[in-house]
């Protein structure tokens, strides 16, 4: 039984939250991966209100990575109706790597910036 107050993963996102929310102003694009799926929303953190979230699940593709890419294409063009160009990204405890980068440059290229 561990006595922690708050897991490494937990540590690991308050850790880069910190940074992302003493920096900046603009909206933040917060990601979290599961085994299956990744989960995207944009939280507008001075108002404490979600912009825009959206799930992977509905997404196909050969390999979780291709579907990444397209979720982070489908992403930015929802945000980009909201009228938001900048953003912060925040990756949570997962490493910038992977899916989780794929979704990343795949927004950027669709007119996000980060």
């Amino acid at each position: 039984m561990s006595h922690k107050k708050y897991s490494l993963k937990e540590k690991r996102a308050m850790r880069v939250r910190s940074g992302i929310k003493a920096v900046s102003n603009r909206p933040r694009l917060s990601v979290f991966k599961s085994h299956k799926h990744l989960y995207a929303q944009l939280i507008d953190d001075t108002q404490g209100v979600t912009l825009v979230g959206l799930s992977s699940s509905s997404f196909e593709g050969a390999t979780k990575t291709e579907i990444a890419a397209k979720f982070g294409a489908a992403f930015a063009a929802k945000v980009a109706e909201k009228k938001v160009e900048e953003v912060v990204f925040d990756r949570g405890a997962s490493k910038f790597h992977g899916r989780v980068k794929a979704f990343a440059d795949s927004a950027r290229e669709n007119g996000l910036k980060f």
